[in-house]
């Protein structure tokens, strides 16, 4: 055995699958076993073979369509039991069986109705007979973390010296603290006479959220085998989260001094693949995999990240399988990010005036919508900034409307400033607030066209509207948007006068009519 290794055992399908509302077909499995075999991992627990036909033949399937991990089928120290795991998982290249029965005090009195001396002997006959028909054996003594020390140790004595090849020490109800447990996994290693000749595997639970923790001080103090879950699914609050382990193993093996197989990259493609066979949705904020744990929305990280990735980044997105990181522009994000970002987007070589112009007006932007898309950038930049000056600027408007009462709409402009209100009735609140508008300007102007479409999604998506204004003959194109579909259709038809208002009053080629 290589002492600096830590084989990661995969419960996914077994006990991740216990996870209340989950439930896996064949074909899921097999398919979640491939993904395994390609992330590397050492071991994966298909299944309980004695709970279902159907789980049965499922742990059969996995044996057949993988080859290079081992393959494990879990029983209770109870004969049929393993019969019936060896039965389903012989066909594997590494076949093992997994037996356990509990050893705490409460379990053994309310649940077994068992004294300790017969709990002892059925492990250690259990043991010896799955020894017997299955070369690799594999022993659990369930709620271990509650179980009296001096009984554990005797219980793992008697089982290593029965065959078990590897010892599990179950923090089943996930109620240890990683300093307790990882002295508690030393006192195994220091007080089991024959411990060198196992592994030292641990399954821990994560009902107060310690799974991870618990589990790294296991490794700490001598363990070697980790058992755990594709995105900690499984009984309760679940279990330890195999790619928290994996990149904690591989970030910080500084201080932890193991490395595992795995091949990192396949941990998002795992994660997701978990995800849509469970239905079970990764949390945005979930470590590792989470679609933020590589996003940067705070001005001051998005300035850090740009400047040097590692000031805010203790891994690589490539590592664990995302493209990249993601810069997310919206609310807390500073000058700096948007900027870059205004560069991913294309808009490249603008002045320091027009950044600033456009970072103002998608901060405005954001106090409106929870999530501001590229498209509402663009938008921004393609209608607001890029614009003739605005001689007309909209600074007010207020409409009423209703199925039994005339349309009417109020406007307050400001003209060279100079600030004008109008009010006029309508059919319908855009029409009002045309005419309205058309008074302020005192331009003889004709809506030729008006379009209205959906900027991003969701119920705070921007309203574009595109207006076709005629004046003297020549058609002007505007538009405007907002998340109030009345204010987006007055903004572009302000924008429509402002454009006439620019050539009445510069003889230029460099608005064309009919040019957005």
């Amino acid at each position: 055995m290589n002492d600096n290794k830590v084989y990661i055992f995969d419960t996914t399908m077994r006990d991740g699958e216990q996870t209340p509302r989950v439930n896996l077909n064949m074909k899921d499995k097999i398919e979640i076993a491939k993904q395994l075999e390609k992330l590397n991992v050492d071991v994966i627990e298909a299944g309980f073979p004695i709970a279902s036909q159907g789980d049965f033949e499922a742990v059969r399937a996995v044996a057949k369509a993988v080859k290079k991990p081992a393959i494990v089928a879990l029983s209770r120290a109870v004969k049929k039991d393993i019969d019936r795991a060896w039965e389903a998982v012989k066909y594997a290249e590494k076949p093992r069986i997994h037996t356990f029965i509990a050893t705490s005090d409460v379990h053994m009195k309310y649940k077994l109705k068992m004294t300790p001396d017969q709990v002892f002997k059925q492990a250690v006959d259990m043991v010896k007979y799955a020894k017997s028909i299955c070369p690799s054996v594999e022993f659990s003594p369930e709620d271990a973390s509650r179980t009296d020390p001096q009984f554990l140790y005797k219980v793992l004595e008697g089982a290593i010296d029965a065959g078990a090849d590897i010892v599990n020490i179950p923090d089943t109800v996930g109620y240890d603290i990683p300093e307790e447990y990882g002295k508690f996994i030393k006192g195994i290693k220091d007080n089991v006479p024959n411990i060198d000749k196992a592994i030292i595997s641990v399954h821990c639970h994560d009902d107060l959220g310690m799974a991870v923790a618990n589990s790294i001080a296991a490794v700490k103090n001598g363990a070697r085998q980790i058992e755990c879950a594709v995105n900690g699914i499984g009984e309760r609050a679940g279990n330890a989260a195999l790619e928290e382990i994996v990149m904690a193993i591989k970030t910080r093996e500084d201080y932890i001094g193991c490395k595992t197989d795995i091949v990192t990259t396949e941990l998002v493609k795992t994660s997701k693949l978990v995800s849509h066979a469970t239905g079970m949705d990764i949390p945005n904020n979930k470590s590792i995999v989470g679609a933020n744990a590589f996003a940067h929305e705070a001005g001051i990280h998005q300035h850090g990240m740009l400047a040097c990735s590692s000031t805010y980044e203790i891994m690589t997105p490539e590592s664990v399988g995302f493209k990249k990181s993601t810069l997310v522009i919206g609310k807390h994000s500073g000058r700096h990010g948007f900027a870059q970002h205004l560069k991913e987007l294309g808009y490249d070589n603008l002045s320091e005036d027009k950044i600033n112009e456009a970072f103002k007006k998608f901060k405005d932007l954001t106090g409106k919508k929870k999530i501001v898309s590229d498209e509402d950038i663009e938008t921004i930049m393609n209608h607001e900034i890029f614009q003739v000056p605005e001689a007309y600027d909209l600074k007010y408007f207020q409409f009423s409307s209703g199925n039994t009462t005339v349309s009417t709409s109020t406007v307050e402009i400001e003209y060279k400033g100079k600030t004008i209100r109008e009010a006029s009735c309508g059919d319908g609140p855009v029409d009002a607030a045309f005419k309205a508008i058309e008074k302020v300007s005192d331009m003889d102007l004709k809506l030729k066209d008006y379009l209205i479409k959906s900027i991003g999604s969701g119920k705070d998506a921007i309203g574009e509207v595109t207006v076709k204004v005629e004046n003297n003959g020549r058609i002007f194109t505007a538009k405007g948007m907002s998340t109030d579909v009345v204010e987006a259709s007055a903004r572009a038809f302000i924008n429509a006068i402002n454009r006439i208002d620019y050539e009445i009053n510069n003889v230029s080629d460099k608005i064309q009519p009919e040019r957005v």
